[in-house]
């Protein structure tokens, strides 16, 4: 299939030499198959399969949200405002343990569904059940990094097995949409003991891992009662690090004496800023991590500890946040915010074609509506996508050069079905 875009707004996310994000500017954008064939001017006498007028539209790369628990989604609303334990253990583990692979269906429908509407083209996911969640991603046509989560005890064999088969049999899938990890889940839920061996399986089978790190103080106060170390430092000390990708969600207590041991290492952080504000967890130290070398990313959390998957507003809460913590009106800029969320977003999940407008490049990408009052003066739209914008903006979305949504009408998801099914799922986990 062949796609022209033109005399579209384009925002390609590549740095001029000068270092600054290449501005906006107005040209056609041809897509040939699953790539980036062009980005300037096309020729008109060519016949294309599709054309789209791109007036008052803006084209970026799509957003990567880089951690999340799909199916939570079922639990969006059930027990806000508690304190973190309480909610976990009287809240969302009972109904965990009711959970059964056509819940899990289900909930990760949903949130692919609210994903694609929000501009998101790609999501890294922990979870359970994950051939269910990777059939809801190769439907719907969004990209992923998928693994099954992993905590330690009386079934730790038979799912280490279970992730391990999944990361194996679906690594690649969907056209190479779909990617694997190990998801070890925390230190504090997986003994070294543990962790070792998970790490042995990642490196017999080239896979990366997928971990929560540093989250709270209470995290870091537990493991330095057991180990007396930090995790980081703990992590560092078994080889946790060492040559293999390491994503790791949250970092909100790194410390910038800890931060060197994440530097040359293929770590990036998945901050994920309102999920922090809401549990209380903190604040992470993201010009710190960015200053000394470390990939850092945006994500959301799950729909039961943020509520919404909108990375717009994860783009705004995450440079508000920075400004606040450092005191400083100068600190992640806009630029610098959007990059978190594209580039940034892709080297974290390994994808080395995507993440900016370029030919070659993989074509996932969102057009924006800016023909609304909050864009308007448009004086900067870069400024206006991390601090007016929303997910409601975007029109289209394209992964890998299929339209997945055209004036925000979904072309591969029944959208009242997947509401409907969800509500009725969730309804009935409640009532178990």
């Amino acid at each position: 299939m062949s796609i022209l875009i033109q005399d579209v707004s384009i925002l390609t996310m590549q740095r001029l030499e000068s270092g600054e994000i290449c501005p906006v500017y107005r040209g056609d954008i041809v897509i040939e198959g699953n790539l980036i064939k062009n980005i300037g001017y096309a020729d008109r006498n060519v016949s294309y399969d599709t054309v789209i007028n791109g007036n008052h539209l803006l084209a970026m790369p799509g957003l990567v949200n880089t951690h999340g628990h799909s199916a939570m989604t079922l639990f969006r609303g059930y027990g806000d405002d508690m304190e973190l334990m309480d909610w976990l253990q009287n809240r969302i583990w009972p109904l965990e343990e009711k959970l059964v692979a056509a819940d899990v269906a289900v909930g990760s429908r949903l949130a692919i569904l609210e994903m694609i509407k929000s501009g998101t083209t790609a999501f890294a996911d922990m979870y359970i059940f994950m051939s269910e969640v990777a059939l809801a991603v190769e439907e719907a046509g969004i990209r992923a990094s998928l693994c099954r989560g992993l905590t330690e005890g009386p079934l730790s064999i038979f799912k280490t097995k279970e992730a391990v088969n999944f990361a194996v049999d679906f690594q690649g899938a969907a056209n190479g949409r779909i990617t694997t990890m190990l998801g070890p889940h925390a230190t504090y839920t997986c003994s070294p003991k543990y962790l070792q061996k998970i790490m042995e399986k990642a490196d017999k089978h080239n896979l990366g891992l997928h971990i929560h790190l540093a989250e709270t103080k209470a995290e870091v106060e537990d493991i330095k009662n057991r180990y007396g170390k930090s995790p980081v430092e703990y992590l560092a000390d078994i080889g946790f690090f060492s040559g293999r990708p390491i994503l790791a969600a949250h970092g909100v207590y790194i410390s910038e004496e800890e931060m060197p041991l994440l530097t040359e290492k293929k770590v990036s952080i998945a901050h994920n800023p309102r999920s922090n504000m809401k549990l209380a967890s903190g604040m992470a130290p993201v010009c710190s991590l960015q200053k000394a070398g470390i990939n850092v990313s945006l994500g959301t959390d799950s729909a039961c500890s943020n509520n919404n998957l909108d990375m717009f507003q994860e783009l705004r809460a995450s440079t508000f946040l920075a400004k606040v913590r450092d005191l400083d009106p100068l600190a992640l800029p806009a630029a610098k915010t959007l990059e978190m969320a594209t580039v940034c977003g892709a080297k974290a999940l390994g994808i080395e074609d995507a993440g900016i407008l370029a030919a070659g490049m993989k074509a996932d990408l969102i057009l924006i509506n800016t023909d609304k009052p909050h864009f308007y003066p448009q004086h900067d739209l870069i400024s206006h996508l991390v601090y007016a914008a929303s997910g409601e903006d975007v029109d289209m979305v394209i992964v890998d050069g299929q339209i997945l949504m055209e004036k925000r009408q979904l072309l591969t998801i029944d959208e009242e079905k997947v509401m409907y099914q969800a509500d009725e799922a969730a309804t009935k986990l409640v009532g178990k």
